[in-house]
């Protein structure tokens, strides 16, 4: 970071409403980065687009893929505000399933014995560990790793739940496991609907998904 700035930690209340009213509220927390300069001064944080300056940031991480290492590059705004925006609403959404558990963002999934992945969201089984939903937000400068290394090892593995959400043309590609492989569901894009029967107090409307400040694009 340059020496004439600093970064400072808020916590944002995101309200997130449920089928039947007010789902819950949940605070995230955010940075955002501010001239050397301000120290001792009061400063006017701007209040919109709150959310693109805001947006939790992380660097480049790694994969493990059968042995050999998948370097990833640091996901970009777009990617991390339409990552939190996911989290806080599963967060909600399953804080009363005490069969599932929700993984922080990219933390890591052991495969096999050789092979680690880093979903931007995981659900794994409470009981095992084992992933049940798998969400992929597409890297727009490495969508080959996501949409077909990593998706072809969610279909060896039977992955139960396969979200591929695709910031480059703002749809989502939802796939179930069955007997033959990933079945995709449907591509859902605009006003449909994210949803999960499973998860019953989840859904989001795909044009909010994708809608974030122009500061993320």
């Amino acid at each position: 970071m340059p020496g004439n700035s600093f970064v400072i930690r808020i916590w944002e209340s995101v309200i997130f409403p449920g089928k039947s009213g007010l789902r819950a509220i949940v605070a995230i927390e955010k940075r955002a980065v501010l001239p050397r300069e301000s120290v001792g001064r009061k400063v006017r944080l701007p209040t919109a687009p709150i959310a693109a300056l805001l947006v939790s940031m992380s660097g480049p991480y790694e994969e493990i893929l059968d042995g050999g290492s998948l370097p990833r590059s640091a996901p970009g705004l777009r990617h991390e505000a339409i990552c939190d925006r996911l989290h806080a609403l599963m967060t909600a959404s399953v804080a009363n399933l005490a069969a599932i558990r929700l993984l922080a963002s990219r933390e890591q999934v052991r495969i096999t014995r050789t092979t680690t992945l880093c979903p931007d969201l995981a659900l794994v089984t409470a009981a095992t560990g084992k992933l049940w939903l798998a969400v992929e937000i597409v890297s727009t400068d490495d969508h080959r790793s996501d949409t077909v290394i990593k998706k072809q090892i969610y279909e060896d593995i039977r992955v139960p739940r396969l979200w591929m959400v695709d910031p480059r043309y703002d749809n989502v590609e939802v796939y179930h496991s069955t007997e033959w492989g990933l079945a995709l569901k449907g591509i859902l894009a605009g006003s449909e609907v994210l949803a999960e029967a499973l998860i019953p107090e989840f859904q989001i409307v795909v044009a909010e998904l994708f809608t974030v400040p122009p500061e993320a694009g």
